[in-house]
């Protein structure tokens, strides 16, 4: 049967200070201070912190849901404290130190993101001894197989914690002696919105605007009225399209057209550059499966959209 790939990552030392006294969140960001490609595992995949030598234990780690790059004040707007820092200030002061950058520079670093959800973290007891196979040599992971003797005993190991009275947030994932298996990611706020910043090519769906700071994620159904934060229940609008629609001013048909509601001229006396767009078609992924799910889209029409 084929394994399971999960990797063993260096991590930060005050990043990892900074996380395991939050124990309270869904989500983190396993960000590198460069923008690079992460193809090591698939959403579902165990991704595990070892801290820096000659401390050689690993102290935790999280469900791999997706990687990409993204300027890092886009990374501290959608997961803030999850950064591993307590302020914007201190993640870019941590980021320059790591790109041997001027901490003066006012630049927007393009870093790398690895983002986890539900996380762990171990208390010293439990901490396990690096892999006889890991080398000191190694700055950043080492991806590991369940297929192989040492990938599945650590494999064991860490997942005998997870499923420890301490660590009941895990304790769903999978059997408990059953074969390695994918853990589904129950994706976050944060992730939720980098996941549509991407997958839409950070342009409006509508407009096509691609100015980043003036783009949102937005939820078609509401997370608090059962919608869930998943890529076929999201929209990345600009702010103010965004605002009406939540609001319920304009709505998105179940075959993506981008409808405005006569209710903005009878309001408000205005909306001439909205009732440009009526009408038209909005740009979707490419992929099927993050394209906006019909039924959300229906519920949006039905019970919100002020039409």
């Amino acid at each position: 049967m084929p394994g399971i790939n999960f990797v063993i990552a260096v991590t930060d030392g005050d990043w990892f200070e900074t996380l395991r006294q939050r124990p309270d969140l869904d989500e983190i960001n396993f960000w590198s201070p460069s923008a690079r490609t992460f193809a090591a595992l698939q959403p579902g995949e165990l991704f595990l912190f070892k801290l820096h030598s000659p401390r050689n234990w690993i102290v935790g780690g999280g469900i791999f849901a997706f990687a990409n790059n993204m300027p890092c004040s886009l990374a501290w707007e959608s997961f803030r404290e999850s950064n591993g820092a307590q302020s914007a200030q201190e993640m870019r002061i941590r980021i320059a130190r790591y790109r041997k950058a001027d901490p003066n520079d006012m630049s927007d670093f393009e870093i790398g993101c690895r983002i986890l959800t539900q996380p762990f973290f171990f208390p010293e007891h439990d901490w396990i001894p690096a892999p006889s196979s890991w080398s000191p040599n190694i700055v950043s992971f080492k991806t590991y197989s369940t297929a192989d003797v040492e990938g599945h005993t650590l494999w064991e190991a860490v997942t005998e914690r997870m499923h420890r009275p301490a660590y009941p947030g895990m304790a769903d994932t999978q059997a408990r002696y059953g074969e390695p298996a994918l853990i589904r990611p129950r994706l976050g706020q944060g992730a939720f919105r980098v996941l549509v910043t991407d997958i839409y090519d950070r342009r409006c769906a509508v407009t096509r605007e691609r100015t980043l700071p003036a783009l949102e994620a937005a939820h078609i159904q509401p997370y608090s009225e059962g919608g869930d934060h998943e890529a076929r229940n999201g929209l990345l609008l600009r702010r103010d399209i965004h605002s009406l629609f939540d609001s319920g001013y304009v709505t998105v048909t179940p075959s993506h057209h981008f409808e405005v509601s006569g209710r903005i001229k009878e309001e408000f006396e205005n909306g001439r550059d909205y009732y440009a767009l009526h009408g038209r078609s909005i740009s979707v992924p490419t992929l099927v499966d993050h394209r906006p799910d019909p039924r959300v889209l229906s519920w949006h029409n039905e019970h919100c959209f002020r039409g």
